[in-house]
């Protein structure tokens, strides 16, 4: 699971860069065919590099660990702002795949969950840097809020709580969902973020990574035994749900 999920950290760049050069080809209410486009054209930028790390995996157990300087190609056709959304994307993957990779449910959730309220953080800071639309940067301000608290929450529960040495009967098929919501996170957050509006980008990015985390909080509620944990996995889900439609609200109005 390591490598299949560190091959696609490895094209964060190349595959935002795509989206970006797809979207800037593109009529700016044409959002349909922009993320088909980007969506396609990660895939085949994914597929490609997987086949590569494939074969090296073979021969180095640390293949497609790193930001190599083949990953970084296409950088220059960011933006700043885009630049700082892939920044925090390599960061959250990274956070959240030490946490996707513990033994016990309570642990990995406490760990991913962590990583991905930390790049949400990143995202809300992204925007009130770049975007001017009053709701929106009112959203980003009360996630900050919101997720501190929750971050501090989680890193002391997991100071006191760590990882189980051996895997739990549970452990496989965790992971295995984790691993299957953060791919379809991913994907969805790829193509939002490449978007050339700042408010734009930030509610079509951020409403995805919203989505991963009820995905997250559910497969805590179906695995994790911890009564703070799974209080917290319920809190997530309550609030975000919220979140999520009025990013869907405000994203329709902006494209009726």
């Amino acid at each position: 699971m390591k490598i299949t999920h560190h091959s696609r950290l490895v094209v964060l760049t190349a595959s935002i860069s795509a989206a970006l050069l797809i979207s800037a080809c593109q009529p700016a209410n044409d959002k349909d065919k922009v993320e088909t486009a980007a969506a396609t054209e990660e895939t085949a930028v994914v597929n490609d590099t997987d086949n590569v790390n494939d074969t090296a995996a073979a021969t180095d157990p640390h293949a497609g660990h790193d930001m190599s300087a083949g990953a970084m190609a296409g950088a220059e056709h960011m933006t700043p702002m885009h630049q700082a959304y892939n920044d925090s994307m390599v960061k959250m993957h990274d956070e959240m795949m030490v946490g996707m990779e513990y033994n016990d449910p309570d642990a990995a959730f406490a760990k991913g969950m962590l990583g991905h309220h930390i790049g949400a953080v990143d995202m809300a800071e992204i925007q009130l840097k770049y975007g001017t639309d009053k709701e929106m940067r009112q959203l980003a301000q009360d996630i900050i809020a919101a997720q501190q608290a929750e971050i501090k929450q989680m890193q002391t529960w997991l100071a006191s709580h760590p990882d189980a040495a051996e895997a739990t009967p549970d452990t496989k098929a965790m992971q295995q969902a984790y691993a299957d919501g953060m791919d379809a996170m991913h994907d969805e957050m790829m193509a939002g973020i490449a978007d050339p509006n700042p408010d734009m980008a930030f509610a079509r990015g951020m409403l995805p990574h919203h989505v991963g985390a009820v995905d997250m909080a559910k497969v805590q509620l179906k695995y994790g035994k911890d009564a703070e944990m799974r209080k917290l996995a319920q809190a997530v889900i309550d609030a975000q749900q919220s979140e999520i439609e009025q990013m869907q609200n405000w994203i329709a109005k902006q494209n009726s």
